[in-house]
């Protein structure tokens, strides 16, 4: 598991009910806000490897999930 810097672009999860698709590009469209666009293949790779759980683990460790973040 790759370790991520301590700072962490913002991402807003509530909302998606639960869509994969929807829940993965707006992370990409977070990390290439933040400057991050470098990262967009690995995060990608990750967290694609695994459940739906795993996408949402893999998303609160490279994001700072905050319900109240506008897109």
């Amino acid at each position: 598991m790759q370790v991520m810097p301590k700072d962490k672009p913002k991402l807003r999860l509530v909302g998606e009910n639960g869509n994969a698709f929807a829940i993965l590009a707006r992370a990409r469209k977070a990390l290439k806000r933040a400057g991050r666009s470098s990262d967009v293949e690995a995060f990608t790779k990750e967290a694609t490897s695994g459940s739906y759980d795993h996408l949402l683990v893999t998303c609160m460790e490279w994001f700072d999930v905050d319900p109240d973040e506008d897109e």
